[in-house]
C-alpha cells in the first residue's frame, strides 16, 4: 500500500496581523475555508446572532483583493451570515464602523508586504481577534476540512452598507480636530498605492491644510513603515527640496500605520510618532512594546509607561490593564508607528471615541496639529523627546529553537551574559518580556528577540549617536550569528 505524499508546506500563517501568505495559496479554497471557520466561531459563541448575522468585508488596492473579498462574502453567505461589501477602504475605517455598531469584520489586505502576497484580518465586534480566537478559527478550519470552492460561490453578490463608512471615518477626525485646525500648513501626501491616499488628501483639506498629492502609483507598492525602501527616502528628500512643505505624510498599504517626514524629507521613527501623538492627546498612560525607545520613560512626558511584548494584541491587553489601573487617557503604539486609542479623549469640548486598533490617520493629524499648536517645525518637536539613536535588523533563516536557545542561555548563564556584554562595560539591567533586552552600564541597549512569525532572530540597539548605533548593530548581529549558526 502506497503512503499518501506529504502535503507541501504552506506559506499561510497567522501572525499579529491576521492570516497571510502567497496569493496563489490564499486566493481560492483557503480564503473560503478560513472565512467559513471564522463564521462558525461567531455562530458558536453567539457573536453572529448579536450582530444580526451581519459581517463587514473590506479590502485594500492589491490586484488580488477583489477576488479574495468575493470568496469571503461567498463563505459567509454559505454559513448563513450576511456579508456587507464595503469595497476598498482603510482598515481602521472598517474597524471603526464595526466597533461602533457591534458588527464583526474581515479586511482583505497584506498591509505592507509584496503584491504576490495577501492576507485576511479578522475583527470581532469589539476589535481585533486575539490568540484564543486564532486557535478557535484554526480548530474550525480543521473540523470543516474544506478543500474546494462551491460553484455557487462565484455568483454570490453581497449588498453594500447603508452608511458611507469612509465619510464616517473622515467625520470622526474633522469633528474632533475642528475646522481650520491645520490652516496654514502645506503637506505633501505620498499616495503610492495606499488605500487611504484620497482619504488623507480630503481630510487634510477639510481641516484647512493645503494638501499636495505626490507619487500616486498605478500598481501596488509595498511601503513598509518599519523598513523603508531607499527609493521612498530619496523621493521624500527630493519632494522636500523642490517645494516648501511642512511635512510629508503617507501610510502602508491598508492605512493602519503612518509614515511621516519633517520639512526636510526625513522620516520620523514610528515610536517617536506615537510619543508625539500621545502627548498631543494629553495621555497620562502609554502602552508600547519593549522595542520602542527607552527615552519614553526618561522624557517624563507620561505618568505611566507600560511595556508589552511585540504585537498589537499585547498592546491592546496592556491598554485594558492601564485603564483598569485608573488611567484616564490611554494611547498605545508600536515601533512601526501604528497608534491605538485605548480610551475616549476629550479636548476643547470635543470627544474622540476610543479605537483600539492600529490607525494611521490619528497620528498624522496629531503630528501636523502640533506644528500649528507649538509654532515649531516637526523636526524640533521630535527632537524635544531626546530619543536615543536606534537601529535594528534581523538574521534570517534561523530556526526558532536556535534563537530561543541562544536567548535562554543569556538569561540562565550569568557568565555567558557577562562575557558577551563585556565589550560594553557589563550589564546594568535586563528585560525579558520579549526576548532579552539588555541595558549596558554605558547606557547602550542591545535586544535579541526571536521573531514570532518567521525563522528570524531580530536585533535592536540604542546608542548616543547613529554612527555608534550602526556599529553596535553590526556587533550584535555578528555575536548572535556565531551563536545560532
Amino acid at each position: 500500500m502506497q503512503s499518501k505524499p506529504a502535503a507541501a508546506p504552506s506559506s499561510l500563517k497567522f501572525g499579529t496581523s491576521g492570516l497571510r501568505g502567497l496569493v496563489v495559496e490564499l486566493n481560492g479554497s483557503p480564503a473560503f475555508a478560513y472565512t467559513r471557520a471564522f463564521a462558525e466561531m461567531l455562530k458558536e459563541d453567539g457573536s453572529a446572532a448579536a450582530s444580526r448575522n451581519v459581517v463587514l468585508v473590506g479590502r485594500d488596492l492589491r490586484e488580488s483583493s477583489p477576488s479574495i473579498a468575493q470568496l469571503c462574502c461567498a463563505a459567509l453567505h454559505e454559513a448563513g451570515l450576511e456579508p456587507l461589501d464595503c469595497g476598498a477602504l482603510p482598515t481602521p475605517a472598517l474597524a471603526y464602523h464595526g466597533m461602533r455598531f457591534g458588527i464583526p469584520a474581515i479586511m482583505v489586505t497584506g498591509s505592507h508586504i509584496p503584491e504576490d502576497r495577501n492576507g485576511l484580518k479578522f475583527y470581532r465586534a469589539q476589535g481585533e481577534i486575539d490568540k484564543n480566537d486564532e486557535a478557535s478559527i484554526l480548530a474550525w478550519h480543521g473540523r470543516l476540512g474544506i478543500d474546494s470552492v462551491p460553484e455557487a460561490a462565484r455568483t454570490v453578490r453581497a449588498r453594500t452598507p447603508d452608511i458611507d463608512l469612509v465619510a464616517a471615518y473622515k467625520a470622526r477626525y474633522s469633528d474632533f480636530f475642528g475646522d481650520g485646525a491645520l490652516k496654514g500648513l502645506t503637506v505633501g501626501v505620498y499616495q503610492h498605492s495606499s488605500v487611504a491616499r484620497d482619504v488623507i488628501v480630503a481630510t487634510l483639506e477639510a481641516l484647512g491644510a493645503r494638501a499636495l498629492p505626490l507619487g500616486r502609483a498605478t500598481s501596488f507598492i509595498p511601503v513598509d513603515t518599519e523598513a523603508l525602501r531607499e527609493e521612498d527616502e530619496v523621493l521624500a528628500r527630493q519632494w522636500a527640496g523642490e517645494q516648501s512643505l511642512d511635512a510629508i505624510v503617507s501610510t502602508d498599504g491598508d492605512a493602519d500605520r503612518p509614515l511621516i517626514s519633517d520639512a526636510r524629507g526625513m522620516f520620523l521613527r514610528g515610536d517617536l510618532v506615537g510619543a508625539i501623538t500621545a502627548k498631543a492627546l494629553g495621555a497620562d498612560a502609554i502602552v508600547t512594546p519593549v522595542t520602542s525607545n527607552s527615552a519614553l520613560e526618561e522624557s517624563g512626558a507620561f505618568g505611566t509607561v507600560l511595556r508589552t511584548r511585540v504585537g498589537s494584541p499585547y498592546v491592546i491587553a496592556g491598554m485594558a490593564e492601564a485603564i483598569a489601573s485608573g488611567a484616564q487617557a490611554v494611547v498605545g503604539f508600536e515601533a512601526n508607528g501604528g497608534v491605538l486609542l485605548g480610551s475616549d479623549v476629550v479636548r476643547d469640548g470635543r470627544r474622540l471615541a476610543a479605537l483600539p486598533t492600529r490607525d494611521a490617520m490619528l497620528p498624522i493629524l496629531c503630528a501636523l496639529g502640533e506644528i500649528v499648536a507649538q509654532g515649531r517645525s516637526l523636526a524640533d518637536i521630535g527632537a524635544a523627546f531626546a530619543f536615543k539613536a536606534a537601529a535594528s535588523n534581523r538574521l534570517q533563516n534561523v530556526a526558532t529553537d536556535r534563537s530561543a536557545a541562544f536567548v535562554a542561555r543569556l538569561q540562565q548563564e550569568e557568565t555567558f551574559l557577562a562575557e558577551l556584554m563585556a565589550p560594553l562595560g557589563g550589564v546594568a539591567g535586563i528585560n525579558s518580556r520579549d526576548g532579552l533586552r539588555m541595558t549596558a552600564k554605558n547606557g547602550e541597549v542591545v535586544h535579541f528577540r526571536p521573531s514570532g512569525n518567521a525563522p528570524e532572530l531580530r536585533v535592536y540597539v540604542e546608542a548616543v549617536t547613529q554612527e555608534r548605533a550602526d556599529d553596535l548593530l553590526a556587533w550584535g548581529l555578528s555575536v548572535a550569528g556565531k551563536q545560532v549558526a
